[in-house]
């Protein structure tokens, strides 16, 4: 027995007093609740890039029917991106120490001998290991795109989606054949009855030789939940933007503002990071180029400035889960350049280009419903001032509602038409 308990594959191999259905069964509903919201605003938040509309929106390929909820990303209200997103990133790090909780209390059963009892046993355990799988892949590639750090291979956006199909594919089968047992443990360690229908023990949580417990499990409650608290604490205010960023300790853009004056708040990317020279935006070389119905036209910005200016109050939010708070933006609308190539009335779609020569996002298409708004503008200045480098001098979209990375910097052509 002493030999068998070595094994992993032994119920006396896992002597923890914790664990049990009840330990386990308020965790997993913790996670059916927080999963299915992040499952919903992640969704949510790969729509908001208008991935129907072009392929430069969009590097995941050949997504067929997992399209099949798409719809066009509204404008109203300009906050939406940075609550959806923000509630996405937020809770996904908060449910982090209730992850690592849940997958700890289970973990006798990934390797419980016989691997199959039973033509449903042998679909439990596939889920399982999907769920398990799946689960720590989305927590680990959504936890470093936060920080910007890309290590894994190929695209993080068709990684992170698809990866989200096959664990909340698993992650509801598991729920269906898990919820009501978990609710009926529930229920009855409220109502102080007894456990009813024992599991075999060779797939039991509770172990035959329980070490002394150095926690109760009301205390391991409270360190899971303390966890989840803190980290909450120390991210949220990335989203909120403001005087909150200074909390968000654990944020790559949880510091404070940079710098300072009208351009002091937060950038993905520099100008020096994307290639982009003062060569390049020099008045003298640079030139908005304008294709649309009637033709093409060229402006400089002494041109731009010569149009009626027009003024926005609104954030920019990212994919990180980060936001600024609102920025004071004027310039041209884009429906006025529009008009300037035949496209009087309401502007069909738009294809903005950016001097950016490399890397994701140089190119972003808008919907004509974002192109039309007249809050969508060809930003020349920023909070009174002339947008520095970095926040995309001479000339950047910035658009209510929309992913930070549609809010091209750097801005060289525009094209409207049919994309």
């Amino acid at each position: 027995m002493r030999d068998q308990d070595r094994l992993p594959a032994s119920p006396g191999f896992w002597r923890s007093p914790l664990r049990g259905p009840w330990f386990t069964s308020v965790l997993g509903l913790v996670l059916l609740v927080g999963i299915t919201v992040l499952f919903v605003t992640g969704l949510v938040s790969y729509a908001a890039y208008n991935p129907g509309l072009s392929p430069v929106n969009d590097t995941t390929p050949d997504k067929g029917l997992l399209g099949f909820y798409l719809f066009a990303w509204p404008t109203d209200p300009v906050w939406l991106y940075r609550l959806t997103q923000g509630v996405h990133v937020t809770l996904g790090i908060t449910l982090i120490p209730v992850l690592l909780a849940k997958l700890w209390s289970v973990v006798p059963r990934l390797f419980a001998l016989p691997p199959a009892r039973s033509v449903a046993h042998a679909l439990e355990r596939i889920s399982l290991l999907l769920l398990v799988g799946g689960g720590l892949f989305e927590f680990t590639t959504g936890v470093l795109n936060i920080q910007l750090d890309y290590v894994f291979p190929g695209s993080f956006y068709p990684l992170h989606f698809y990866g989200a199909w096959v664990f909340f594919a698993a992650f509801v089968a598991h729920a269906v054949l898990k919820t009501p047992t978990a609710l009926r443990t529930v229920r009855r360690r409220l109502r102080d009855e007894p456990e009813e229908g024992v599991e075999p023990a060779a797939d039991t949580l509770v172990s035959p030789r329980p070490d002394r417990p150095t926690v109760s499990r009301r205390g391991a409650f409270g360190l899971v939940g303390g966890g989840s608290l803190l980290l909450f604490l120390t991210t949220v205010g990335q989203s909120l933007g403001g005087p909150f960023r200074r909390t968000a300790l654990l944020a790559p853009h949880g510091t404070a503002d940079p710098n300072g004056g009208p351009n002091g708040f937060q950038i993905n990317k520099t100008a020096a990071y994307a290639g982009i020279t003062a060569a390049d935006t020099h008045e003298d070389a640079w030139r908005l180029v304008v294709t649309g119905r009637t033709g093409t036209v060229r402006l400089s910005r002494a041109q731009l400035l010569q149009l009626p200016l027009h003024s926005s109050s609104l954030p920019i939010a990212c994919v990180e889960g980060w936001s600024t708070a609102d920025q004071w933006w004027r310039g041209v609308r884009l429906r006025d350049l529009a008009a300037l190539v035949g496209h009087d009335g309401d502007p069909p779609d738009v294809l903005v280009e950016s001097l950016q020569r490399h890397g994701a996002f140089r190119r972003a298409a808008l919907r004509a419903n974002q192109a039309a708004d007249p809050r969508t503008l060809l930003a020349l200045y920023v909070n009174g001032e002339e947008l520095s480098p970095d926040h995309g001098h001479p000339a950047r979209v910035i658009v209510p509602a929309a992913p930070g990375v549609l809010n091209t910097k750097w801005v060289g052509r525009l094209t409207f038409g049919a994309l």
